[in-house]
C-alpha cells in the first residue's frame, strides 16, 4: 500500500472482509518487526458514547475482531484497545455497552480507559498538548476511526478520532483553542501508522448517532489528511470547510490532493454517492463560545424538535453555550458553564430531555400558547 491509496470492500461480513482486506492492503509488511521484544500495537476505535455501533456513532466490534485476528495469526500478541469517550460519558460504559468487555476477554487483549490515564505535555509542531503518557510505549497505532459528520467540524474521521487519546482535561481546552488548530497539531505529535475506517454505517450529520446510513463498506489507508479529504468529497464539502484538514497538511501530517488519490476496491459493488442530510442552522438562536462537542451536540437534537413544532423562534433570546461563559451573567444559558444565568439548564452536559422540555416550556411561556 502506498501513501497515496485507499482501498475498499463492501459486504456484511464485517469480520471477514476486514481480514481480507488487511491482507489484501499488505499490513503484514508494515507492522514492526519482532525484535527483542513483542511489539505493542494499541488499536484506536471511536467509542464516543455508549451506544450500539448500528446507531451510526461508534466502531463495530466485528472489524476489531477482524483486526485482533489477523495480528494474532501474523504472531503479535502484544494488543491493547484503548480510547477516550467524550466528555460527559464515561468509557468503562462505552466499553461494556459496545461490546469490547467481551471481545477483549475472547482475544486476551486489554483495554486502556484513556480518561483514567495521566497526561504529560508533549510537543506538537509548536503547540504543547497534553496526550495520555501511556501513547509513548506503543510501536505501531492502528486508527479505527467511524466516517461521520460533526455538529461542530461538519465531518470526523482520521484525524479528529486521534483526540480519544488525550485527558478529558485536555479536551475542554481544545474547544477554547479553536478546536481545529490543536487536532491538527496533535496530529503532528501521535502518528497514525495504519488506518482502517469503519464506513459500515455513521451517521452523516452528527457524532453521536441516530440517523445511521447504511453503506457496508470498510477502507484502509496510510495519509489521514488523505483519508479526511475524502470523507469531505464524498459529504459534499470543501477541505477549506474543515479547517484542521489543511492545517495538519501544512505540519506535514499528509497531502489533500486527492487529484493523485488510487481508489482500490477489493470487494463488492460500491454504492451510489451518499445522501447529505442538512443540519439545522442554530447560529441565529445560539450563542456558542467554546462549547465541548458533547454539550452542543446534544442541543442541536432538542433545536431540531422546537423547529420542527414551530417553537424555536419564539425563545426570548438567544441560547449561551459553551466554557466562554463561565463566571459570565445573562439570560439563558445550557450547561454548568453557564451557571450564572437567570436560567441554566445545567449538566456537563445536560440530557437531551431536559433541555427539550425546559426549553418547550419557555417558548410557550413567553408566546402566551397553552403546554
Amino acid at each position: 500500500m502506498q501513501k497515496n491509496e485507499i482501498w475498499r470492500s463492501y459486504g456484511t461480513d464485517y469480520k471477514g472482509m476486514t481480514k481480507r482486506l488487511l491482507t489484501q492492503s499488505g499490513l503484514d509488511r508494515l507492522l514492526p518487526a519482532h525484535s527483542v521484544h513483542d511489539p505493542c500495537i494499541a488499536i484506536k476505535p471511536n467509542l464516543v458514547t455508549p451506544s450500539p455501533a448500528s446507531f451510526g456513532a461508534t466502531t463495530h466490534p466485528e472489524v476489531i475482531a477482524g483486526i485482533i485476528e489477523f495480528l494474532q495469526e501474523h504472531d503479535y500478541n502484544n494488543i491493547v484497545i484503548a480510547e477516550g469517550s467524550w466528555v460527559g460519558d464515561k468509557t468503562a460504559e462505552a466499553f461494556e455497552y459496545c461490546g469490547y468487555n467481551s471481545l477483549a476477554k475472547e482475544y486476551d487483549v486489554s483495554l486502556i480507559d484513556m480518561q483514567k490515564e495521566k497526561g504529560s505535555v508533549t510537543d506538537c509542531a509548536g503547540e504543547d498538548l497534553s496526550i495520555c503518557s501511556c501513547v509513548k510505549d506503543w510501536d505501531f497505532l492502528i486508527n479505527v476511526p467511524v466516517l461521520k459528520g460533526h455538529c461542530q467540524t461538519h465531518i470526523t474521521c482520521a484525524l479528529k478520532n486521534i483526540k480519544g487519546l488525550i485527558p478529558n482535561d485536555e479536551k475542554r481546552r481544545f474547544h477554547t483553542m479553536g478546536l481545529h488548530k490543536p487536532i491538527a497539531h496533535l496530529n503532528s505529535g501521535i502518528r497514525q501508522d495504519f488506518i482502517v475506517v469503519d464506513h459500515i454505517c455513521g451517521d452523516l450529520s452528527f457524532e453521536e448517532g441516530g440517523d445511521p446510513v447504511i453503506r457496508n463498506c470498510i477502507m484502509t489507508a496510510l495519509d489521514p489528511v488523505l483519508v479526511d479529504s475524502y470523507v469531505c468529497s464524498l459529504l459534499d464539502y470543501s477541505i477549506e470547510d474543515v479547517p484542521y484538514i489543511g492545517m495538519a497538511e501544512a505540519l506535514g501530517v499528509g497531502s489533500s490532493d486527492l487529484s493523485a488519490m488510487r481508489l482500490i476496491t477489493c470487494e463488492g459493488e460500491p454504492y451510489e454517492d451518499l445522501p447529505v442530510r442538512n443540519i439545522l442552522d442554530v447560529s441565529y438562536a445560539v450563542d456558542d463560545v467554546d462549547s465541548c462537542s458533547a454539550c452542543y451536540g446534544i442541543l442541536i437534537p432538542a433545536l431540531e424538535r422546537l423547529e420542527s413544532e414551530g417553537l424555536l423562534d419564539k425563545l426570548p433570546d438567544r441560547i449561551a453555550i459553551g466554557q466562554g461563559h463561565r463566571g459570565k451573567t445573562g439570560k439563558l444559558g445550557i450547561g454548568n458553564c453557564t451557571s450564572g444565568f437567570d436560567i441554566c439548564i445545567r449538566g456537563c452536559p445536560p440530557h437531551e430531555e431536559d433541555i427539550y422540555n425546559q426549553l418547550k416550556k419557555l417558548a410557550l411561556e413567553t408566546s402566551g400558547e397553552p403546554e
